[in-house]
C-alpha cells in the first residue's frame, strides 16, 4: 500500500495525467521567471528522490504512461500561443519521460542529471518570457511579430534557448534522448517510436513558435533589446550547455 502511495505522490513531481495538471495549474500561478525557473529545476528531483528513497522498481507499464503523457503535452503545446503555457507542455512532457530512465535505464544519479538536462534550457526560456512581458505587456505568439528586426539579440538568444529545450543535436537533451531511446529498444521497440513521435513534436512545437514571433514585419512599437552583458550570460550559459552535451555524450561511449 505504502508503495502505491508513494508513486502517486511521484507522479506529481514526475507528472503523469492527470496529476500533471497540478504541476500546470501551479506554473500559471506564479508570474516571475526567477520563481518559474526554481520551480522548474527543483521539481522532478522531488519525484525522483521519493522513488529511490522508497527503493521502488519501477513498471514498465509506468514507463508507457509516462510516454502517453509526454506525447499528450507535447501534441498540445504543437497549438499554444501562451509562452509560459507553452514552456510548462515542454517540461511536463520532458520529466513523464524520467519514468523511462527509471523503468529500462539505469536509473538512479542519471535520471537526476535527465532531469537537469530537460529542465536548465527552459529555466533560462522563462527568463526571456518575463523579459517579453516587462517589454509588450505579455508573451504571446501573435500579438507581436517580427521579432528578428525589433529584437535582433533577444531573438538570436531565442531561438538558442528553443534549440536547447527541444533536444537539438550539441545540446544536452538531445543526447539525453538519444540515450532513453537505446535503453528502451530492447525492452520495446513500440515505446522508443514513441519516443521518437515525442521529439519530433517538440521540434515542431518549437518552430511553429519560433516562427509566429521572428518571422515577419515587426510593428511600429519601439522597445529595448536584450542588453550586452545579459545577451553574453545568455550565450555563456548556452555554450555550458553545448560542453555539457559533449560531455555526456563521451560518457555514453
Amino acid at each position: 500500500m505504502l508503495s502505491y502511495v508513494t508513486l502517486a505522490l511521484a507522479a506529481l513531481f514526475l507528472p503523469l495525467f492527470p496529476f500533471s495538471m497540478v504541476f500546470n495549474l501551479l506554473l500559471s500561478r506564479v508570474q516571475r521567471g526567477w520563481q518559474r525557473g526554481l520551480i522548474i529545476l527543483l521539481w522532478p528531483h522531488i519525484g525522483i528522490g521519493l522513488l529511490h528513497v522508497a527503493d521502488i522498481q519501477v513498471s514498465p507499464w509506468v514507463a508507457v504512461w509516462g510516454v502517453l503523457t509526454a506525447l499528450l503535452y507535447a501534441a498540445r503545446a504543437l497549438g499554444l500561443r501562451d509562452m509560459g503555457a507553452w514552456m510548462g507542455f515542454i517540461v511536463t512532457s520532458s520529466w513523464a519521460l524520467l519514468w523511462v530512465a527509471e523503468a529500462f535505464g539505469p536509473g538512479g544519479e542519471l535520471t537526476h542529471l535527465y532531469a537537469v538536462t530537460f529542465a536548465v534550457p527552459l529555466v533560462l526560456f522563462a527568463l526571456l518570457g518575463e523579459g517579453l512581458t516587462r517589454r509588450y505587456g505579455a508573451a504571446y505568439t501573435g500579438l507581436y511579430v517580427g521579432l528578428a528586426s525589433s529584437l535582433p539579440r533577444f531573438s538570436l538568444v531565442l531561438v538558442l534557448v528553443v534549440l536547447a529545450a527541444v533536444a537539438t543535436p550539441l545540446f544536452p537533451g538531445f543526447f539525453a534522448m538519444l540515450a532513453l531511446m537505446l535503453d528502451t529498444v530492447p525492452h520495446s521497440t513500440a515505446t522508443a517510436v514513441a519516443l521518437a513521435l515525442v521529439w519530433l513534436l517538440w521540434s515542431g512545437a518549437g518552430m511553429r513558435l519560433l516562427t509566429d514571433l521572428i518571422v515577419g514585419q515587426p510593428g511600429s512599437t519601439e522597445v529595448s533589446d536584450l542588453g550586452y552583458a545579459s545577451t553574453s550570460g545568455f550565450l555563456v550559459g548556452l555554450g555550458s550547455l553545448v560542453i555539457a552535451g559533449l560531455y555526456l555524450v563521451g560518457g555514453m561511449s
